[in-house]
């Protein structure tokens, strides 16, 4: 993630149904971001261990000779399949609360396989980390966590950092593949862990970003006073195509592009191959 414009939600961020439910708790609400403390914890637990892209990706960075740098690698799930690998692997990540959830995961992993991991905190959008990579990983649709000034700066340091014909791999929203939905969508999902969440997403594909919020399943009986955490963020959305602009124009060239598995009715994202143009 970027630190670039960050600012902690208001309950005018959280639009929708999740706006009305967040407004029914009053005091009780305690809002707070994705990525703060109590968020990264929520947030990891949602999907720190998923497996979404993570097939597609190992098969690209297995082809690709070199160490490995993770990007926003929160707390490490891309990372702890990379270092499967075999490869060595700098995961970098802004969010202090993120870096403690992977040192944590790193401490509990075989001796080799965690000798292998250099976490670092740095912002994505401007870091200088004195060496080259042969790969550099940035997952999850993350980089639509950034505005046009933030990717301009990214594309700047992978540039700087890819060693000669390594590979910039990233995933984005695929919009062509994008089907007709709701504006707001209302799940309840239980993890790994057993907890229970109720997700609302609100996205009207023509707004530019999309808004992720999250309560606790169980908001307690009638009458109860205690506080309910919320979390919330909104994310703005790369289509591939506008993506693919900025890369050309960055000067990188797509080498390839592998569809990923749909996550739910409204998700299609695609994972980008690419090169520095010669």
């Amino acid at each position: 993630m970027s630190d670039a414009g960050h600012r902690l939600p208001t309950p005018a961020d959280v639009p929708g149904r999740a706006g009305e439910l967040l407004a029914s708790l009053g005091d009780r609400a305690v809002l707070c971001d994705l990525y703060d403390a109590v968020g990264a914890t929520v947030y990891h637990d949602l999907a720190g261990t998923g497996t979404h892209e993570v097939r597609e990706l190992l098969a690209l960075v297995r082809r690709i000779p070199g160490d490995v740098l993770d990007l926003a690698a929160g707390s490490g799930r891309l990372t702890l399949p990379l270092l499967a690998l075999g490869r060595r692997v700098t995961a970098l990540e802004l969010s202090s609360y993120m870096l403690e959830l992977l040192d944590q995961r790193l401490a509990a992993a075989p001796p080799a396989l965690r000798a292998r991991c250099l976490p670092v905190r740095a912002d994505m959008s401007a870091f200088d980390l004195g060496r080259r990579f042969g790969a550099i990983v940035l997952g999850t649709t993350t980089i639509s966590l950034l505005d046009a000034e933030g990717r301009t700066g990214l594309y700047r340091a992978v540039r700087e950092h890819l060693e000669p014909g390594g590979r910039f791999l990233l995933s984005t929203v695929d919009m062509a593949a994008t089907g007709e939905g709701p504006a707001e969508v209302d799940m309840e999902i239980v993890t790994d862990s057993g907890r229970a969440y109720r997700l609302f997403e609100h996205w009207t594909p023509d707004s530019g970003s999309r808004t992720v919020t999250l309560f606790p399943a169980d908001l307690g009986a009638p009458g109860d006073e205690g506080p309910v955490q919320v979390c919330t963020t909104t994310i703005g959305v790369l289509p591939a195509e506008l993506l693919e602009a900025e890369l050309a124009a960055a000067g990188f060239s797509v080498r390839s592009r592998h569809p990923l598995p749909a996550v739910g009715e409204r998700h299609h994202d695609v994972l980008l191959e690419t090169e520095v143009t010669p």
